[in-house]
This record gives C-alpha cells, sequence and structure tokens, in this order.
C-alpha cells in the first residue's frame, strides 16, 4: 500500500497567518489570546480569545465576489487551501482533477448579530418577538445568505477554486473533525480513489450567540492576563479559552508527489477512532483516548518510546486534563516521552482545532523541536504525565496527535516528519 504524505501546508491562526509567522511565534512563545473589547463592553464572563488578526480574505480568495457567499471561517479555510496548494505545488495540469476531492472538519457557523437586525425588527410587535411573523422576516436577508453559513461550504469552495471533482465530504463532528477528516482524506487514497486530496478544518468558537448558548461553561475565569489564562494540564488552570483558526494539508500518495516532483513534509502513518458510552455527557472519554491512541501506535508498529511527543487535547480544564493525562500515560507505559498542549497558544478552536494543533507540531519537528505548552509552571499532580514546559529538541520524527469530544469520540494519529 503506497505512503499517504503531506506535501502542503497553510495556516490562518490566531499565533499567525502562514506557516512562517506561526514558526516565529513558536519560537518566541508568542500567545495569541487577547482581550475582545466588544465582549469586555458586553461584560462577559471571559472577555478575551483566540482571535486571528489582520486577516485579509481579499489576498487569496478567488474569484473577490466569492467573498459574498463566504462566512468569515470559509474565507480563512480557503485561504489556508491557497497556502497549502502554493507549498505543494498544485497547479493547473498538475494533477487529475477526477482523482483529487476535499475532506474539511467544520463546525457551525454563526452569523453577526447586526445580519438579523432587520428581520428582528420586522418580527416584532411593541418590542415583542412574534413567530407568526417569522416567515416575513426572510425578506429582510441577502437572497444567498444561507449558503454564508452552511458547514458544507468550506469544502465546496476549495473544490471549486482547484477543481477537485473527486470525492468531497464535510465532517461535522465537534473537536474530532479535522483530525477524522484526515483520516477519512488518508484512506480515500490508501483505497486507489483519489491521488491527492486537500484536507483539514476550520472553525471558530468565538460567536457570541454560541459563547451565551453554553453560558460559558468550562472557560476559564479571572483576572490574569488574556495571553496566561490557556494552561493546559496546570496546576492553576481554570477552565479553556475559545479561540478561531484553520489549518489545510494536500494529501498525496507518494507515487504522485515524486511524479509530480513534489517535497514531502510528512507521512501520515496511521489514525484510529474510537467511541466510549459516556455514563454523563461531558465526561472526558478515558477509555476511548487510551485506546485510539494505543491502536494508532499498533497499526504503525510503533512502540510509545518512539514518540517525539504527544500532542494532547489539552482543555485546561479542572475535570478533563487528569482524565486525559491518564489515558495518555497508560498507553505511554513508563517511556519517556513529552506531551504538549497547542491550546495554550489559541485556545479551543472546535473543529478546526486538531488541524491547528497538528500544524503546530509539524512545524516544530521541521526545526528539531517539540514545541512548549505556554504558561505551564507546575503539573497537576493528578497529571501523570511529562509534560513539555519549554521547547525540547529531538531527533525523533514521529509524533501522535489526539482530540477527543465531550460525547464520547475519541480520535489519534501518527505522524512522521519526513
Amino acid at each position: 500500500m503506497d505512503d499517504v504524505l503531506i506535501t502542503g501546508l497553510g495556516i490562518v491562526s490566531p499565533m499567525g497567518i502562514g506557516s512562517e509567522a506561526v514558526r516565529a511565534s513558536l519560537n518566541s512563545g508568542q500567545s495569541g489570546v487577547t482581550a475582545i473589547d466588544d465582549y469586555e463592553k458586553a461584560g462577559w464572563v471571559a472577555p478575551y480569545g483566540g482571535q486571528v488578526l489582520d486577516f485579509d480574505a481579499k489576498q487569496y480568495v478567488k474569484p473577490r465576489k466569492s467573498m459574498k457567499v463566504m462566512a468569515r471561517e470559509i474565507q480563512m479555510a480557503f485561504a489556508a487551501a491557497e497556502m497549502a496548494a502554493e507549498q505543494a505545488g498544485v497547479a493547473e495540469g498538475s494533477f487529475d482533477p477526477e482523482r483529487a476531492g476535499v475532506v474539511l472538519g467544520a463546525g457551525a457557523m454563526y452569523c453577526d448579530l447586526d445580519e438579523l437586525v432587520g428581520a428582528y425588527r420586522v418580527s416584532s410587535t411593541e418590542g415583542q418577538f412574534d413567530f407568526a411573523k417569522w416567515g416575513d422576516a426572510f425578506r429582510e436577508f441577502f437572497p444567498l445568505w444561507m449558503l454564508k453559513y452552511l458547514p458544507n461550504m468550506p469544502a465546496c469552495h476549495i473544490g471549486i477554486r482547484h477543481d477537485a471533482q473527486g470525492p468531497t465530504n464535510t465532517i461535522s463532528n465537534g473537536d474530532v473533525s479535522s483530525l477524522q477528516a484526515l483520516s477519512e482524506a488518508a484512506h480515500v487514497i490508501r483505497r486507489g480513489q483519489a491521488d491527492l486530496m486537500f484536507t483539514g478544518g476550520v472553525s471558530s468558537r468565538l460567536a457570541i450567540t454560541d459563547l451565551i448558548w453554553h453560558r460559558g461553561a468550562r472557560l476559564a475565569q479571572g483576572d490574569a492576563p488574556p495571553e496566561s489564562i490557556s494552561r493546559p494540564f496546570d496546576a492553576q488552570r481554570s477552565g479553556m479559552v475559545m479561540g478561531e483558526g484553520a489549518a489545510l494539508f494536500v494529501l498525496e500518495s507518494r507515487k504522485h508527489a515524486e511524479r509530480r516532483g513534489a517535497v514531502p513534509l510528512a507521512r501520515v502513518v496511521s489514525t484510529s477512532t474510537r467511541y466510549q458510552k459516556l455514563a454523563h455527557q461531558y465526561d472526558p472519554p478515558d477509555q476511548a483516548i487510551a485506546t485510539a491512541l494505543g491502536i494508532a501506535l499498533e497499526r504503525a508498529g510503533m512502540a510509545a518510546a518512539e514518540l517525539s511527543h504527544v500532542n494532547a487535547h489539552g482543555l485546561s480544564t479542572v475535570e478533563d486534563d487528569p482524565v486525559e493525562a491518564a489515558a495518555i500515560a497508560s498507553v505511554l507505559d513508563g517511556a519517556d516521552v513529552p506531551v504538549t498542549a497547542a491550546k495554550s497558544y489559541f485556545g479551543n478552536l472546535g473543529a478546526g482545532g486538531g488541524a491547528v494543533e497538528l500544524a503546530v507540531s509539524l512545524l516544530s519537528l521541521a526545526e528539531g523541536q517539540v514545541p512548549a505548552t505556554l504558561n505551564h509552571e507546575q503539573t497537576d499532580p493528578s497529571c501523570p504525565i511529562r509534560v513539555a514546559a519549554s521547547a525540547e529538541p529531538t531527533d525523533r520524527r514521529a509524533f501522535a496527535k489526539l482530540n477527543h469530544t465531550p460525547t464520547g469520540q475519541a480520535v489519534a494519529t501518527i505522524i512522521v516528519a519526513e
């Protein structure tokens, strides 16, 4: 069975836009979590997050008129795909369109509140919302409004842009979405259904409607500076931070990449997805985490000691981190493998988080480093792992990436940097 290679990487994140900007943030230990003025003014309990700053979609979106039907998340995914395609040397005529596809992870996309003002005004009677008038309110929307916010639209736009006529899919399964998308894209290539796939994920957890719906559950709170609030596995952590971002990869079979003269960045060695029925929703799926990681290593034919590091889910919540740490430790079984958590740089990005976090590991390993976990001062005694509190040199090229959901899913993948 032919190897599946990563030949292109594009990233739009709170740490920066593009690989070089993100690498610079990693080298300097720069957090992407900042205060959000509008949330402070509104009195929100957690007025900070991992925002993508200075992003100009016009630099990437072609044709520009497409932006009319692109929510911010779609624009970020599109931009990341452009960067990945450029690095991989993907251009018209360099691949068979019918043997190229797109599989992305994406979450719910919430429109800006100002887009709803007209509709709510039409639906109100003396200041009270009137459901009987809601049908008329739709006349206030832009005719193609819904196309801006459908989770499958990032994959659609990227497929159209690059004339990828092969297998196309979108996975919306919370925090494991982009790793499941990577897994499916790799399997499509291994099954011989495609030579080249765009994959990765995009999401934002910063929409105020989404935050209010969750009522601030498990969010970090306190008076600490925003950049120091996300503290996975640290004894002083208080909860998670929300963020936004996208990372896209070009996957190819080795034969196809060599035929094009593409330079491989890494190899997708194995993936594993597991589910655990939870006694209570939001309990971390300890068995699923351990089983997914263990099977991914088994499929890769590797021992835990061969890993340079484990890039953990690392939510930074009091409830989740000890359970995940214990599950990882049970698989490492005493092997001296550092654990890092990229959410310390930008928070929880939701469906796009796994892809962005994986990109962080790839960019660090390209320089022979295990990425640091920011803000880590003292490991919680209930977390039986060795946390990489600072960047560590390594000559090992393999790493494991983990993500899980509060509904029982866990995904692990083993990547080897080329």
